[in-house]
């Protein structure tokens, strides 16, 4: 049996819509169409991929034992077709990259900009999440790589991005919201801290500088996005601890909203980008992480002009 790379495109797309007429949809082709591919791949397998009822499609047990290795065969089908078209761009014409929410919505629109800039034919497929999450997709080749926080896993390859700097925010009439000037770790002590749930390597950090300020890291709330952080803190619950790129930039949004930087040497937080360390194209992602720091270096200068940082 020989399944043809269209039927696996075709059975990543149903377990990923969990339905035939979205997944068609999805790939611009007709239902009819997608059916029967499908149902010639499950009789030359002698079994049956998906559940089907009147409401949605599930995935049979032979169905999840397959799907990550159906991702794992598109995905060096993509990775062989960037190499051969190495020479009119990077990755070829698409890469799909995990970030965290930071980094997705205050730092790849400018990204995607400046690297639509340099190769037109570059499409970015952007999937947010936290790093753990994010890895998994990138081992089942889901996403191509993952910008996120470091990790030590050896089919891993990594570059060092950016350290971001810590802020802090309160509410309005908190004394530590009548200055903007740097908070030291004594500011912080005997306060209940805000931080992220704790899938995101962000709330290891806060715990480690909760401990060493006297502080405690709140467990009545902790968000699952930076701007449920951020309003539990405008609401009086805590002292939100937000990564620079996201308080910065809702500082500038926002001339109300006052942040301060947590001037201390635990108050960074590390972002690296990662790709499997079996990719083909190791130096587009070399080369990639080099135009990410770029970025990066614009946002601090402009960041610095505006905050005098």
């Amino acid at each position: 049996m020989r399944p043809t790379l269209r039927q696996l495109q075709y059975f990543v797309a149903v377990a990923d819509h969990n339905a035939f007429g979205a997944a068609a949809n999805a790939l611009a082709v007709s239902q009819p169409s997608l059916s029967k591919q499908l149902a010639i791949m499950e009789d030359e397998l002698g079994a049956p991929l998906f559940e089907r009822t009147s409401r949605r499609v599930t995935l049979t047990p032979l169905g999840r034992l397959l799907l990550d290795k159906a991702r794992i065969i598109l995905q060096d089908v993509r990775e062989f077709r960037a190499v051969a078209q190495g020479s009119v761009g990077l990755f070829g014409d698409r890469l799909s990259i995990g970030v965290l929410q930071s980094i997705g919505a205050y730092f790849m629109p400018i990204a995607n900009r400046r690297l639509h800039a340099l190769y037109p034919d570059l499409r970015l497929v952007v999937q947010e999440g936290a790093t753990v999450q994010l890895l998994e997709h990138l081992r089942a080749g889901k996403v191509d790589a993952v910008i996120g926080t470091p990790d030590n896993a050896p089919e891993f390859k990594s570059i060092p991005l950016f350290a971001e700097t810590l802020w802090i925010c309160a509410a309005s009439d908190d004394p530590l919201s009548r200055s903007t000037s740097p908070v030291s770790a004594s500011d912080l002590k005997g306060r209940p801290l805000l931080a992220l749930s704790p899938e995101f390597t962000l709330a290891d950090v806060v715990e480690r500088l909760a401990a060493e300020a006297g502080a405690y890291v709140s467990r009545d709330y902790q968000g699952g996005s930076l701007d449920a952080v951020r309003q539990m803190a405008v609401m009086g619950a805590g002292i939100a601890v937000l990564p620079s790129l996201y308080a910065l930039a809702e500082a500038v949004r926002d001339p109300e909203f006052v942040v301060r930087r947590i001037d201390h040497p635990l108050a960074v937080h590390e972002i690296v980008l990662h790709w499997r360390r079996a990719s083909p194209l190791g130096s587009d992602f070399e080369e990639l992480a080099a135009r990410l720091i770029e970025v990066k270096q614009e946002i601090r200068q402009s960041r610095a002009e505006q905050f005098g940082i």
